[in-house]
């Protein structure tokens, strides 16, 4: 029984959790999360929302945490259109560090490979608050890994999507007992009944389409010489398509607004529709219903085979991020995409999971209700395979 596991209710000690949120997809992928945790009686529940959050261009989305009516939201802006990433992290830092020295939590959880949630984990580790890290032990091939398992070292608890992921995080020395494989957060969300249906969705964004596809291309930071000529290639050839599409813009990393100048020449175009952002779940009705969906998102290659929606993964921003063979990976050529989406038209992705089964708010509650959890150790130390069993 769970009762056997969890913390004695006492309304005056209630563990003070943080969640750290700064872009769109972060917030998708913690909010069943944080809305567990909001609920509870055993938790009182903090939400540091930063990033491009707060940026009107990329949709104001503070509004979408905002709508949640979660009691403690505390907005921060570390950031103008076009900071550096560095400068992103410092300001992140100064600003995150006040928050918890004020409400002194008892963990910060942050997600992702992001600088905010890197902030998040240099201000907890130093300190002395445990960190926990949701999604960890991924590769990617890009900056963004990098960043990823920094957080990861950093962190003293991690919640990973499945045991590739758990194995990668004991290889970097980090505590078999302190991984936690509870799948990715967002397949709970998927697999809801109580997404919007596809009619609602096109009627709330005005979009006209019967059959379209989703394109989101984001910026790689290792690549940015090459990326002017990418996407300028990758534009003229889905006009060139022919097809209906619906356009979301990228992360704000160096190199957006090249990408974002590109975009123009959609304007008055009546074959896209081009958002800053759009509310997760109905991005997920979209992707849902959509034809295929083209890019380097990561929802290319691990909501689409959720879903079973053919993917068209360009260049190396999620090199290695999934072992689905059915997903079409080309480089930023004309003729590659071409035949890519002519392709992915003829093609019906196997629907497979492997990044869980839609229970892992459930699985994510019951370790944070174990007194265990709140035991584990400040001090971290790397543990070598024979001393990790």
């Amino acid at each position: 029984m769970v009762k056997l596991l969890i913390m004695k209710k006492d309304t005056n000690k209630k563990k003070r959790m943080v969640f750290l949120t700064a872009t769109r997809a972060d917030f998708g992928k913690l909010k069943p999360l944080i809305n567990m945790v909001e609920k509870s009686d055993f938790f009182d529940c903090f939400v540091f929302v930063t990033g491009m959050h707060t940026l009107s261009k990329y949709g104001f989305t503070l509004r979408e945490v905002k709508k949640q009516g979660y009691k403690n939201i505390f907005t921060f802006v570390n950031q103008e259109d076009a900071t550096d990433m560095d400068i992103t992290l410092a300001n992140t830092i100064k600003g995150f560090s006040a928050f918890v020295k004020k409400i002194k939590p008892d963990i910060i959880v942050l997600h992702g490979d992001r600088v905010e949630p890197l902030a998040g984990a240099i201000v907890g580790s130093l300190n002395n608050i445990l960190v926990a890290h949701v999604e960890g032990g991924e590769i990617s091939g890009t900056v963004d890994e990098l960043i990823r398992h920094a957080i990861s070292k950093l962190s003293h608890l991690h919640f990973v999507a499945n045991e590739e992921a758990k194995t990668r995080l004991i290889q970097m020395g980090e505590s078999n007992s302190n991984i936690f494989v509870i799948g990715s957060p967002d397949i709970d969300v998927m697999k809801s009944s109580d997404l919007p249906n596809i009619e609602e969705v096109k009627k709330r964004y005005d979009i006209p389409f019967k059959e379209y596809s989703i394109f989101i291309y984001h910026p790689v930071v290792g690549e940015i010489k090459s990326l002017k000529r990418d996407i300028k290639e990758i534009v003229s050839t889905i006009i060139q398509s022919k097809r209906n599409y619906v356009v979301i813009y990228p992360n704000n990393d160096i190199g957006t607004d090249i990408i974002l100048k590109e975009y123009k020449r959609l304007e008055g175009e009546n074959q896209f529709k081009v958002f800053p952002s759009l509310r997760f779940e109905y991005f997920l009705t979209l992707l849902k219903n959509a034809q295929f969906v083209i890019g380097n998102s990561s929802c290319g290659v691990r909501e689409s085979e959720v879903y079973g929606i053919p993917s068209i993964n360009i260049g190396t921003r999620q090199k290695n991020r999934t072992r689905n063979k059915d997903i079409i990976n080309i480089n930023a050529v004309r003729k590659e995409i071409l035949l890519a989406i002519d392709k992915a038209e003829k093609t019906k992705l196997k629907a497979i999971n492997s990044f869980g089964n839609g229970n892992s708010v459930e699985k994510f509650y019951k370790i944070i209700l174990d007194k265990k959890f709140w035991d584990t150790d400040i001090q971290k130390q790397f543990l070598d395979f024979d001393n990790n069993k």
